[in-house]
C-alpha cells in the first residue's frame, strides 16, 4: 500500500459520560470500568487502539472517573502482594493494563456532549489526524475495524466513519449517513450526517457506530458548532460541515462494518455481550455453554 497521507498516531477515547442508563451500580463506579467477563469495558477499548497501531492514548474524563486512570496505573502494593504468594498468571493480567500504551488524561469539565469531548483532546492532537473510540462499542479483535479504517485514511485523507446497516426501524437511535459508493464495496462516500432522524427522514440505514479518523480540521468546525440534539455539541453535526465541503479537511468515508461488535451502552446489550464473550472464552466457555444450555432447556 502506497502511503500518501499522514499516519495515524494518537487515540481519543471519551469517557466523560455520567452512565445514567446503569445507575445505581454507576452513582460511584465509572460505567467504563464495568466488567465484561473480568476485564472492564474500557480495557478492550484501549487493547483495540493499540493493536491497530496506536499507542498514545487521551482519555477524556470527568468527575468521578479517577478510577479509570488508577486502572492503567501500576498497583504495586498488589503487584507485590501476588508476586510473593507466586501467583504469576494473576500477576502477568494485573500488569497487563498498565504497560499496555502510553496514557494521558484530561477533564471534560463540563459535559457538553461528544462534540466538545473530541474538542478537548485538541491540545494533545495538535494538527495531527487521530482516532477516536467510543467506550461503549466493542469490536472484536478478530475484525479489525480501526486497522482498516487507517488504511482507508492513508489512501484518502480526510476523515473515516465506521458504518453499520441497521434496521431502518432502529436508526433513529443513531447517527445516520447519506452514502455514495466507491469502487470498494465495503468503502462508501460520505455526503451527509443527521444525528438520530426518525425512519422517515434517515437518507439510508448506514448507522454511525463509535470509531472514527478525523482530520484535525474538526477542531475548528467543533469550536463553532452550536449546541444541537439535547442542547449538546454533537460530533454528528460537526462532521456534516466536513462532509459538505471537502476543500475544509478532505474527503469523508465511510468504512461499512460487517463483522462482530458489542454494545456496552443498553444494559440488554451488555449482558448479551458477556455472554457472548464468556461462550468464547477457552477457560470459561465449555463449563459455561454446559451450563447456559441446561439453564435454557430446563429451568426457563
Amino acid at each position: 500500500m502506497t502511503q500518501l497521507h499522514p499516519v495515524i498516531k494518537k487515540a481519543v477515547i471519551p469517557a466523560a459520560g455520567l452512565g445514567t442508563r446503569f445507575l445505581p451500580a454507576t452513582k460511584a463506579t465509572p460505567k467504563e470500568m464495568l466488567p465484561v467477563v473480568d476485564k472492564p469495558a474500557i480495557q478492550y477499548v484501549v487493547e483495540e487502539a493499540v493493536s491497530a497501531g496506536l499507542d498514545d492514548v487521551l482519555m477524556i474524563t470527568g468527575r468521578n472517573k479517577r478510577a479509570l486512570e488508577d486502572h492503567f496505573d501500576r498497583n504495586y502494593e498488589l503487584e507485590s502482594a501476588l508476586a510473593a504468594k507466586g501467583d504469576d498468571d494473576r500477576l502477568k493480567k494485573v500488569q497487563e493494563s498498565s504497560d499496555l500504551a502510553t496514557m494521558h488524561y484530561v477533564r471534560q469539565g463540563d459535559p457538553r456532549g461528544l462534540g466538545h469531548a473530541v474538542l478537548c483532546a485538541e491540545p494533545h492532537v495538535g494538527d495531527e489526524p487521530f482516532a477516536v473510540l467510543l467506550g461503549d462499542d466493542l469490536i472484536d479483535p478478530r475484525d479489525p475495524l480501526l486497522r482498516q479504517m487507517a488504511e482507508v485514511h492513508a489512501r484518502t485523507g480526510g476523515s473515516v466513519i465506521a458504518l453499520m446497516e441497521v434496521d431502518p426501524a432502529s436508526v433513529h437511535l443513531y447517527g445516520c449517513a447519506a452514502v455514495e459508493p466507491t469502487d470498494d464495496a465495503d468503502v462508501v462516500r460520505i455526503t451527509g450526517l443527521v444525528e438520530k432522524p426518525e425512519p422517515q427522514d434517515a437518507p439510508s440505514n448506514y448507522a454511525v457506530i463509535g470509531r472514527y479518523v478525523l482530520n484535525p480540521a474538526i477542531f475548528d468546525i467543533l469550536r463553532e458548532t452550536e449546541p444541537g440534539r439535547g442542547g449538546e455539541i454533537q460530533l454528528t453535526d460537526g462532521l456534516q460541515k466536513l462532509a459538505a465541503d471537502e476543500t475544509v479537511g478532505g474527503p469523508v468515508h465511510g468504512v461499512v462494518f460487517r463483522g462482530r461488535r458489542y454494545d456496552t451502552g443498553d444494559r440488554g446489550d451488555y449482558l448479551r455481550a458477556i455472554v457472548r464473550l464468556a461462550c468464547e472464552r477457552e477457560d470459561l466457555g465449555p463449563e459455561f455453554r454446559t451450563w447456559l444450555r441446561r439453564y435454557v432447556t430446563e429451568e426457563m
